[in-house]
């Protein structure tokens, strides 16, 4: 989902820590890696994320955090009084269609982490660049991924096939849209606040 994303092309943004209620979310370092890797293999997960592999080694965290060292790269480590709860972001490969992404650790599902990290990241992402709007998907079979991208705002635009790494086939996949406006009209959900670094 959130492996080998290009940089976006248009404002620069800078680095910066996104703070909620409950959560802490910042750019993941090498020194997240066992963590990332912990979290990050568990089948649950890889079957309803688009690429990440299943096993999920540390080489594979290795290889994610350091692609992300050009500069400008919107992905987050999630994390919870200092413990890492799983990763969200926007993937850029698209520069026209860029794509919020996230997963949570199992034993972090159902807690509203996942709406409070999405929420966050669509702030920035509407925020510091000057797209007009941000795509997502969920597995049909994952109605949890679903309704986080409901509670944010984002309105259903059909079903398409898209293939998932760790199934090594493809599914049908619930496409979702949030344009600048309906976030704009929905902006007082809650607050976050961003610190430079």
């Amino acid at each position: 989902m959130l492996q080998d994303i290009p940089t976006p092309i248009l404002r620069e943004a800078s680095p910066c820590v996104l703070e909620t209620e409950r959560l802490t979310l910042r750019r993941p370092t090498l020194a997240d890696v066992k963590a990332i890797a912990y979290l990050a293999n568990d089948r649950r997960i890889a079957e309803n994320t688009r690429r990440l592999p299943h096993p999920y080694s540390r080489d594979h965290a290795v290889e994610f955090v350091r692609a992300l060292g050009g500069g400008r790269a919107t992905v987050f480590l999630i994390e919870n009084n200092h413990s890492p709860l799983g990763m969200v972001g926007i993937d850029w490969r698209e520069p026209d269609a860029p794509e919020l992404g996230y997963w949570l650790g199992v034993e972090h599902w159902g807690q509203g982490f996942g709406t409070e990290a999405a929420r966050a990241v669509i702030d920035f992402h509407f925020e510091e660049f000057d797209a007009e709007h941000l795509i997502s998907g969920a597995r049909v079979a994952n109605p949890s991924s679903r309704n986080i991208l409901e509670k944010c705002g984002f309105q259903w635009s059909g079903v398409e096939l898209h293939r998932f790494e760790a199934l090594g086939s493809s599914t049908p996949v619930d496409c979702f849209r949030l344009s600048r406006s309906v976030w704009s009209s929905l902006k007082n959900w809650g607050t976050s606040t961003r610190r430079e670094r």
